[in-house]
């Protein structure tokens, strides 16, 4: 269990510092360090995505049986990105610290150095409360339960799980172009399109798709999946669901304005009414 967790604890941090270095000095780009700090943090992000995206596809196309087959991906990368959620909460306020930077916050004296950094943390930790609290979860409750509760069965369904991070390099692009603002170019309305879609099917969709098939497989219609299985597993799939649902409330939104025509504002509701 040490060796992958020890390889994602050298991997993420590496090639974020990698990456940031790159962006600062070679000599055609030589970008601020805010702005390489931003995008290598969303680059990292999308390389693990990829890779959780790759390992829970070959996880669950190998697993004919759901429940007892097996696969030695399943925990080895599950073990393997730990580090990365951790990493990545360090990573979200080091961006959140320089777009406060930028801002022109934490320009006011050196002296002030020690309250601003508190209250930089303050505002992270209250603009990222559920992101960070989804890192804290991933890593305190769903690698212990995953390693040890299943006792080495339902890869199938972890693989599952992993594939929910298709949506993620889209995420990171829309963020990145907002962040140099492209927000009307076709490069940006056709990751928005891409971001929603993606999200809506490996995200929103897929708990509705992981009771089915654990149906199909018992012979239960989908409704009856619910009555069949331990109430502890309902509760962990909303658990799970709830942040999904709100993000995708989000992500419809700012598709709604998004694909909204320039100068157009939203419809009152007397015009809806009509």
């Amino acid at each position: 269990m040490l060796a992958p967790m020890v390889a994602g604890g050298v991997v993420f941090p590496g090639l974020f510092l990698l990456s940031k270095n790159t962006l600062q000095r070679l000599p055609q780009l030589r970008w601020e360090e805010a702005d390489a700090v931003i995008v290598s943090a969303r680059l990292v992000s999308s390389v693990q995505a990829v890779m959780a995206s790759t390992a829970g596809y070959i996880v669950s196309t190998s697993c004919k049986h759901i429940i007892d087959d097996q696969h030695w991906l399943s925990s080895a990368y599950t073990q393997f990105a730990v580090p990365y959620f951790i990493y990545d909460i360090y990573a979200m306020f080091l961006c959140h610290w320089h777009k406060h930077q930028v801002k022109g916050h934490g320009d006011e004296a050196g002296a002030k150095a020690s309250g601003s950094t508190w209250a930089v943390a303050r505002g992270y930790l209250h603009k990222e409360f559920l992101m960070v609290l989804h890192h804290a979860v991933m890593v305190l409750v769903c690698f212990p339960l995953s390693v040890v509760w299943r006792q080495g069965k339902g890869d199938f369904f972890l693989g599952c799980l992993l594939m929910a991070e298709v949506s993620t390099p889209f995420v990171c692009l829309g963020k990145i172009l907002i962040q140099y603002k492209q927000q009307h170019t076709l490069l940006h309305k056709v990751n928005g399109a891409l971001m929603l879609l993606s999200f809506l099917c490996c995200r929103v969709l897929l708990f509705p798709y992981l009771y089915w098939a654990y149906g199909r497989h018992a012979g239960l219609p989908l409704f009856a999946v619910p009555l069949a299985i331990p109430a502890h597993v309902n509760l962990g799939a909303a658990l799970l669901l709830a942040p999904q649902l709100y993000w995708f409330f989000l992500i419809c939104r700012g598709a709604c304005r998004l694909f909204r025509p320039r100068g157009t504002p939203p419809p009152s509701p007397c015009q809806t009414k009509d």
